[in-house]
């Protein structure tokens, strides 16, 4: 597991984490750590349990075990509704209101006072860049624009983290490139990201990584260190080479397992 800076909590700390959903354990007992003021990539194949590793980190998530810390409070604790965003895949804005309108709306949810709502709301709006489009109806929104509107939602009232679950889905590489600049912009003024995705080309623009597969994780480095470590060219083919690696390791553990056992009834 990842340390942090000397001095430094991180935004979010697991200690051994276990869910488990209609019967079949879909996180056996992760650990892992993220750094305050980073984009980090929560990277892994569908159905790897990323959802589920975000919803028990915003504290939505029943839990079978194990421990979520955020922000230095247990997850989902009152004093957090303030202080995290969450984006969710599917978009969690109302579609016959305008964007002014959403964010307004979101922004008294959490508390903002009536006398800022102006300015709060035109704060969010430069943020992600649709000062232009402040006055449109969401159901009139492109996709990108729409993806836009929900990270918006999630940032009135300045939150500390942002979960964002596959926020990047769907989009063109242009737009994604863009939501991408808006995601390193805010972390460059503080705000901790926590970004899912299952397309390993979005590794290169994360300060840090962690791969995922089947509840488990596969790698907690830069992507740098994760190239370095397995030698292999790119993010997607360094993740093929942890999970032959990982693949390996098991069947010499069954391996050794069974020889024991054999071993054991010899013996007898």
């Amino acid at each position: 597991m990842m340390n942090s800076a000397p001095g430094t909590d991180p935004a979010i700390r697991i200690e051994g984490l276990r869910v488990v959903r209609g019967g079949r354990t879909v996180l056996p007992g992760l650990s892992l750590e993220v750094p305050r003021g980073q984009v980090v990539g929560l990277l892994g194949p569908s159905g790897c349990g990323k959802t589920t590793l975000m919803r028990s980190i915003v504290g939505v998530q029943k839990v079978a075990g194990g421990t979520v810390e955020v922000l230095g409070e247990p997850a989902g604790s009152k004093g957090l509704r303030h202080r995290v965003g969450y984006v969710t895949q599917a978009p969690s804005v109302y579609t016959d209101l305008t964007i002014t309108q959403n964010l307004r709306y979101f922004a008294q949810v959490v508390g903002v006072r009536r006398a800022q709502l102006d300015a709060e709301v035109a704060r969010v709006l430069d943020a992600v860049d649709l000062v232009d489009h402040a006055g449109s109806r969401v159901d009139a929104l492109s996709g990108g624009q729409l993806s836009r509107v929900s990270l918006g939602a999630a940032l009135v009232g300045t939150p500390e983290l942002l979960v964002l679950d596959e926020p990047t889905i769907g989009l063109d590489p242009v737009l994604r490139r863009d939501l991408w600049a808006i995601f390193n912009r805010l972390a460059r003024s503080g705000v901790t990201l926590l970004v899912s995705s299952h397309v390993m080309d979005e590794a290169v623009r994360c300060d840090r990584l962690l791969l995922m597969r089947a509840g488990e994780m596969l790698a907690d480095d830069t992507l740098a260190g994760v190239l370095a470590a397995t030698g292999a060219p790119d993010a997607e083919q360094a993740f093929l080479a942890l999970v032959d690696r990982a693949a390996a390791a098991a069947a010499a553990g069954s391996a050794g397992s069974a020889a024991s056992d054999g071993s054991r009834q010899v013996s007898a």
